[in-house]
């Protein structure tokens, strides 16, 4: 590998950059154009780009298997534990529980924010699209009963989901570019929440609020029908069950990095047994595993009713099989960046950014919005971005830790904004929201990129201050 990525860095830097240039151009022309999907795309830029720099036929597939193990062995098991525990939430009813409580909260007034709290907090272990879906009759039903337009509820709600999805592990896009960077994923939720919470209220909640307002009255359309197969309030858990199950994963992964805090500062010791226990259950796939566990238990098993929803094992079948194409393109995009990194291409695009004086984590956050722009996927914007980087994070001893984390978030908050017509999510938020294309310009594509810049000025004014 060494010897390889030697050859590579021989090749002038200007080469370099211009390979990854062409490499880039050639992946967004086989998305985007040519509609090849994300997967396959990946895996033949990444050959390519691998023998045009110089990486011999023999080392070409340790360098495509390093970055695509390396990234699938810390990322598969995240999505998976995380599709299938917010599954377990929605089959159960208490993803309807948990807004039906934070409405009756805050009132019939404020029943969008209420309804943006439950989409905030069940967006933790859900991916946007499947979390959109599973509360749309809770959206649809609160329009009804209150005849206000459809977008005073569902806008909202979609915000806080793309917060979510956007900033907080175990995401596919925080937990990618966390292992690329080699950023500590409690460090990056941190970070994260530290962000995402002010990102949620003012761009995700109070924007999508005035967009609504200012747009005309969009009745709610017959997409879902009557619910006819919604869970009866007398089998729904309870409020507290649900947010237990949901808040369980944060707690385990917050008590890793407060552990790891204390035994690297040197006020615990590492050593002890129960300390070595703890670290261990916040891991955070160990974390999600618990998590998921236990949702099992409390959600479906204890109450009996397992034959209303169908048994565990078609939960998780029902969970897993969507988020097969994320987990390969997530591990394709890592793929991606290994060869980025071993051509030498990282460390040429290092010095380029150097010489232009431009700071890191503002390089981190234009290279992944000019991504997702250009190609759609924020997947595929904050993988590339985050193996484009790396080299330039993990050279710098000074960007270890918290700094890290910062780039991190930075960088998927450049991949989740300006969502526009090349994106699948922009497509079905409007489809199930029942507005034209020009409207979805006007007020989600506003609302995405409010997001996006939010997110990336908190993350560089916190990234400035440490």
């Amino acid at each position: 590998m060494q010897d390889t990525a030697q050859t590579a860095s021989a090749l002038p830097t200007l080469m370099l950059m211009g390979i990854a240039g062409l490499a880039i151009a050639t992946l967004l022309l086989l998305i985007i154009k040519v509609r090849l999907h994300p997967f396959f795309a990946l895996v033949i830029v990444s050959i390519a780009t691998a023998l045009a720099t110089g990486i011999s036929v023999a080392d070409l597939l340790p360098v495509l298997l390093d970055g695509l193990g390396t990234t699938l062995g810390n990322v598969a098991l995240l999505i998976g534990f995380g599709a299938v525990l917010g599954r377990l939430v929605a089959v159960s009813g208490g993803a309807r529980v948990l807004a039906d409580t934070l409405i009756r909260a805050f009132g019939r007034e404020k029943a969008p924010l209420g309804l943006s709290i439950a989409c905030l907090l069940f967006g933790f272990p859900i991916f946007l699209d499947a979390a959109f879906v599973v509360m749309l009759p809770v959206i649809y039903s609160v329009a009804r009963e209150l005849k206000a337009s459809l977008l005073l509820y569902g806008l909202p709600a979609a915000g806080a989901f793309l917060v979510m999805h956007a900033l907080m592990p175990p995401h596919p896009g925080p937990v990618a570019a966390a292992v690329f960077l080699q950023a500590d994923i409690g460090q990056v939720l941190l970070v994260a929440l530290i962000v995402g919470l002010p990102t949620w209220y003012l761009m995700g909640y109070r924007l999508s609020l005035l967009l609504a307002n200012r747009t005309p009255f969009q009745p709610v359309p017959s997409l879902m029908g009557d619910e006819a197969d919604e869970v009866p309030a007398a089998r729904r858990p309870s409020f507290r069950t649900v947010l237990l199950v949901l808040l369980l994963p944060l707690a385990l992964i917050f008590l890793n990095t407060g552990l790891s805090t204390l035994v690297n500062s040197g006020a615990i010791d590492g050593d002890n047994a129960l300390i070595r226990t703890l670290t261990l259950l916040g891991e955070t796939p160990i974390a999600m595993l618990i998590s998921t566990c236990v949702a099992m238990w409390l959600l479906v098993i204890r109450g009996g009713e397992s034959g209303a929803m169908g048994s565990i094992n078609e939960v998780v079948e029902q969970a897993l099989a969507p988020v097969c194409s994320i987990i390969l393109i997530t591990g394709a995009g890592g793929m991606f960046g290994g060869v980025l990194t071993a051509s030498g291409i990282g460390d040429a695009l290092a010095d380029s950014l150097q010489t232009f004086g431009l700071p890191v984590i503002v390089a981190g956050y234009v290279i992944a919005s000019v991504i997702r722009i250009a190609q759609g996927s924020a997947t595929v914007a904050g993988t590339t971005a985050a193996g484009i980087m790396a080299p330039v994070v993990l050279g710098d001893p000074s960007l270890a830790g918290l700094p890290a984390a910062c780039v991190t978030v930075a960088i998927v908050a450049g991949a989740i904004g300006y969502s526009h017509v090349n994106d699948s999510g922009f497509w079905l938020v409007g489809r199930f929201l029942g507005v034209d294309t020009q409207t979805m310009l006007k007020t989600w594509t506003v609302v995405s990129t409010g997001i996006s810049l939010m997110a990336f000025g908190l993350a560089w004014l916190f990234f400035t201050l440490l």
